[in-house]
């Protein structure tokens, strides 16, 4: 099932987003003394994650985190990096913040990156995953057509060009043939696999996407229509972004 809500602007969006996500939190650390989060980058976290590093009554030192995807073949200092993002708005507003797993996609052995990866988060079962949805639908880079039965918590993937473009169109990038081909992502069972999904999608660029998504088959054409499945999905979406749904909420104050 999945809640979804509307807001007039993105700040007042990411900062629901937070608000749920950060109750999700410390309901897993009151219930089982400790949580785990996967975060995601883009820029439609970047109100999100303002709100939620500046949330109160979360036990930082009990939450274990990971990182939802990053290119392959781009060091950590790249604009573009997923690491270098999520250190300057994230984990460095968090000094007390258990432990954050990396994803080092510029290894020269990618397989031993897998492993440890995937060897790490079998230990830890997700309580929230912040996330968000592609302009292509894609869920993390798990692009159409997605491996929706891939049982590994993370795998290399390709992306396709409109997911490139989309990267490019961002501002990430100084051009479109400098975006990787490749990433290491969360795969789209591990992502489903997590006690609560908080998704923030703004602008009209990702409508199509929202209504395919919501609207639509679940299909991994569009990937994020497996969200249909989830028991526990909060999505939250601006004005722009929620445009081309037949059936809109309101607009929340």
């Amino acid at each position: 099932m999945t809640e979804l809500k509307q807001f007039s602007t993105k700040p007042d969006a990411g900062k629901a987003a937070a608000d749920v996500g950060a109750a999700a939190i410390r309901t897993a650390i009151e219930t089982r003394g400790r949580a785990t989060v996967v975060v995601a980058t883009g820029a439609s976290q970047f109100e999100m994650l303002e709100s939620l590093v500046q949330m109160d009554g979360v036990d930082w030192s009990k939450v274990t985190a990971f990182h939802l995807d990053e290119y392959i073949g781009i060091s950590d200092h790249h604009p573009a990096s997923f690491r270098r993002y999520l250190r300057e708005r994230f984990t460095s507003k968090l000094p007390t913040l258990g432990a954050f797993h990396f994803i080092n996609g510029d290894v020269a052995l990618l397989d031993d990156e897998l492993a440890r990866l995937n060897r790490t988060l079998d230990a830890h079962p997700i309580d929230i995953t912040f996330a968000g949805i592609g302009e292509n639908g894609h869920l993390a880079f798990n692009d159409p057509p997605a491996d929706f039965e891939a049982a590994e918590a993370y795998k290399i993937v390709s992306l396709d060009e409109r997911c490139r473009r989309q990267q490019f169109g961002e501002g990430w990038f100084s051009s479109y043939e400098d975006v990787p081909e490749r990433a290491i992502s969360m795969t789209v069972q591990r992502i489903l696999s997590s006690e609560t999904l908080v998704l923030t999608v703004l602008d009209e660029r990702k409508s199509e996407a929202v209504k395919e998504a919501l609207e639509g088959p679940i299909s991994n054409i569009c990937p994020a229509s497996i969200i249909q499945q989830h028991p526990n999905c909060h999505l939250f979406l601006d004005i722009h972004a929620a445009q081309r749904l037949s059936k809109k909420p309101a607009v929340c104050a």
